[in-house]
C-alpha cells in the first residue's frame, strides 16, 4: 500500500509530465507557425525542441522567442 507521501510524489510527477508535454507541444507549434524559414532556423529549432523535449522548449522560449519578438 502506498503512503501519502508516495502518492504526493506520484501526483507531482504526473502533473509535471502533463504540463511539460503541453509546454513542449506549444513550443513546437509556436516555432512552426512563427519562425521564418530563412537560414534554416525553423528546422534547427524544431529539431532542438523535438530532441530535448521540455528542455528544448524551455531553451526556445528563453533564447529564441524574445529575440524573434524584437524583430
Amino acid at each position: 500500500m502506498l503512503g501519502l507521501s508516495e502518492l504526493g510524489i506520484i501526483a507531482a510527477l504526473i502533473v509535471f509530465g502533463v504540463f511539460g508535454s503541453i509546454f513542449w507541444i506549444w513550443a513546437i507549434l509556436d516555432c512552426a507557425r512563427n519562425e521564418s524559414p530563412a537560414d534554416n532556423d525553423k528546422i534547427v529549432w524544431i529539431l532542438i525542441i523535438l530532441l530535448l523535449h521540455w528542455l528544448g522548449a524551455l531553451l526556445y522560449t528563453l533564447v529564441r522567442r524574445p529575440e524573434r519578438m524584437k524583430e
